[in-house]
């Protein structure tokens, strides 16, 4: 008896596996291309800030976020990770006008504006490199040190 029910739990798995295959594929390559960063892309938005999320809502990619109000409607744009964080983090509140220089993706079914750089009040503030990748606060530090403060060398 123990012989059939081995064999019945192993077809039941493979099953299972070869059932869930082509959902895992089509996963990775989804989530895959919305999240590359192409510098080639980026616009500039000028906005209100609506709203500034230091984590997530859900539904959300993570990270931090700023809502913007636009002439064009309002904008998530998402600042990773680091943006809100730690030295040389963005600061901003809500009510102010800002310009921000990133890339519009579609993830998740919504558009997320990628943010690559803030500026606020004349102040430049880099959130992620030309890659896409966020900037952590230490790696804004060392930076700032190198070229003497100035927030656009990243």
């Amino acid at each position: 008896m123990k012989p059939l029910s081995t064999g019945l739990y192993t077809v039941v798995a493979l099953l299972l596996i070869s059932s869930l295959r082509p959902i895992q594929a089509q996963t990775t390559a989804d989530s895959a291309e919305p999240l590359s960063y192409d510098v080639t892309e980026e616009v500039t938005v000028t906005g209100t800030v609506s709203s500034v999320l230091m984590k997530a809502a859900p539904g959300m990619i993570v990270g931090s976020h700023l809502l913007l109000a636009t002439p064009n409607g309002p904008v998530d744009a998402s600042l990773g990770r680091f943006g809100l964080q730690g030295d040389r983090a963005v600061s901003v509140a809500t009510g102010q006008q800002i310009e921000a220089t990133g890339v519009m993706k579609r993830i998740k079914g919504k558009s997320v504006f990628l943010v690559r750089s803030v500026k606020v009040d004349g102040e430049v503030y880099t959130v992620r490199n030309k890659h896409g990748f966020p900037v952590s606060p230490q790696a804004r530090k060392r930076a700032s040190e190198k070229t003497g403060g100035n927030k656009e060398s990243l």
